[in-house]
């Protein structure tokens, strides 16, 4: 797989400088066994964030004894194991999946070498065949019988971030231009933009958007997932674009539409709000003096749901990523990653991220709202246009919220009309209110001669659990009601 050849010569001969084999780096002149290749990948990817590396290498076609460059009989790209190529076996093989990419380098003089390119591990151990490997000195061992380096690994996992790691490495000055939009950068935090390059690097820097690396500067995860001019040129972050799709009708069998976001979630946040409002129903409303076309969803609720699927996805997930998904009855809105609490607590408990600084960046570009504040915002804005209850449904490796379109109350469930009293206690009683017949009837719109109806309803609340009675001894009019957590 060829790369940018100038740069990976310049790499080639920056191995080759080092005065002997590392944890991070090994030799080879043509051995390549596919399964002693699997087993490298483990080792070295374990080994690079113990050694504090963003990447680890393995290089063909270079003398182990004086790392001259010798040639390689290697080619990964010919190299087939049983009927698969050897990168689809690897990717296969490898768990949790690892990026990594094999450079030819054509030297001169008909002399070929190859480099593999490995990342870091990040969040846990990297297995080949389900077995971990690690690099002791030069040698690969089982990581299983080096519990001091295992215990050691773990420790650099809990310090490790997504954000602070590196996208794209080896990347030169005016390259960061290339692939980070800078310019929206600064407009989006409200921030001069400086005279000098060098100017505009120190706050690229500063900000975590870039680092400086082994060979140059590296673009990492928060500034290319972030700030991205088109976030599929770089590899690492590639599928984490987010997908929108219309489909026609209820179900997924038909897609309308469907659209790949290209740039940073930062960059190209109003674009992307912009291009699902497109797609969202829309309703006519007759004013007093005048018609007017609004849509069925409130705006904020959705810009709201966007801002969380992004911020609170679980980036160690590969392979996935954001998705709306808008039929005809509701919009979908899916991340990778279970939610790091309880999402029946979504209005009241202070949000708690994987991606701190992925977060406070969207604040401050005025993207996110205040901490805590998002779901809280969602409730209000279902209420007020008479909603039905947003559902999350949480799998073990991803968390969908989903928005309906607006239901008549004859049309609502038991399970939907308890869903929404327990959303409505949730949000009177974080705004210091208790839920009664009264509040129930005006968020149904019951008449008050009704009142034996919202009574009804909050008895099922009450019996389904989701509610609770403030003070079980008060008469029946007197009742005041709140979400089954506030009476622990």
């Amino acid at each position: 797989m060829a790369g940018n050849l100038d740069g990976d010569r310049a790499l080639l001969a920056e191995l080759c400088r080092q005065p002997v084999e590392t944890e991070w780096l090994e030799f080879k002149e043509n051995k390549a066994h596919p399964d002693d290749i699997g087993e490298y990948v483990s080792a070295l990817a374990n080994s690079a964030i113990l050694a504090g590396r963003a990447h680890a290498y393995m290089v063909w076609g270079v003398r182990d004894s004086d790392h001259l460059v010798v040639g390689t009989k290697f080619f990964p790209e010919t190299m087939r194991v049983g009927n698969e190529e050897l990168i689809s076996w690897l990717t296969r093989m490898l768990e949790p999946q690892v990026m990594f990419r094999f450079r030819t380098v054509d030297t001169g003089a008909d002399i070929t070498a190859v480099i593999l390119e490995i990342d870091a591990a990040r969040d846990r151990p990297v297995r080949f065949s389900g077995t971990e490997y690690v690099r002791v000195g030069t040698t690969k061992k089982k990581l299983a019988a080096h519990p001091e380096l295992e215990r050691e690994l773990w420790r650099r996992f809990q310090r490790e971030v997504f954000e602070s790691g590196v996208a794209l490495g080896r990347v030169r000055e005016d390259q960061i231009f290339e692939h980070i939009d800078y310019v929206s950068y600064f407009d989006l935090l409200e921030t001069p933009l400086p005279a000098t390059r060098s100017g505009a690097l120190e706050y690229l820097e500063r900000d975590g958007i870039i680092a400086r690396d082994t060979m140059g500067w590296g673009i990492t995860n928060l500034g290319a997932v972030l700030f991205a001019k088109r976030i599929t040129d770089i590899p690492a972050v590639a599928r984490k674009q987010v997908r929108v799709v219309r489909y026609v009708g209820k179900s997924r069998v038909r897609a309308e539409r469907s659209h790949d976001g290209v740039k940073g979630y930062a960059t190209g946040f109003e674009g992307l709000i912009e291009y699902i409002t497109s797609l969202l129903p829309r309703e006519e409303r007759i004013g007093p003096a005048f018609r007017s076309e609004e849509g069925v969803y409130p705006e904020l609720a959705v810009r709201e749901l966007v801002a969380n699927m992004l911020i609170h996805q679980d980036f160690s997930i590969t392979g996935a990523g954001p998705m709306v998904e808008i039929f005809d009855d509701r919009v979908e809105f899916t991340n990778p990653g279970a939610p790091l609490i309880d999402f029946r607590r979504f209005v009241d408990l202070p949000p708690r991220s994987r991606n701190e600084s992925l977060a406070s960046m969207m604040r401050r570009a005025r993207i996110a709202e205040e901490r805590g504040t998002g779901w809280d915002k969602i409730a209000a804005e279902v209420e007020r246009a008479a909603l039905p209850a947003p559902r999350i449904d949480v799998a073990e490796r991803s968390t969908k919220a989903v928005m309906f379109a607006p239901k008549a109350f004859s049309s609502l469930s038991k399970s939907e009309r308890t869903e929404v009293l327990y959303l409505h206690s949730a949000l009177r009683f974080v705004s210091g209110e208790a839920t009664t017949n009264s509040s129930v009837r005006e968020r149904f719109g019951i008449s008050p001669a009704n009142s034996s109806q919202a009574s009804r309803l909050l008895g099922e609340a009450v019996t389904s659990g989701l509610l609770v009675l403030e003070d079980p001894d008060v008469g029946a009019k007197a009742r005041r009601y709140l979400p089954f957590w506030a009476k622990r």
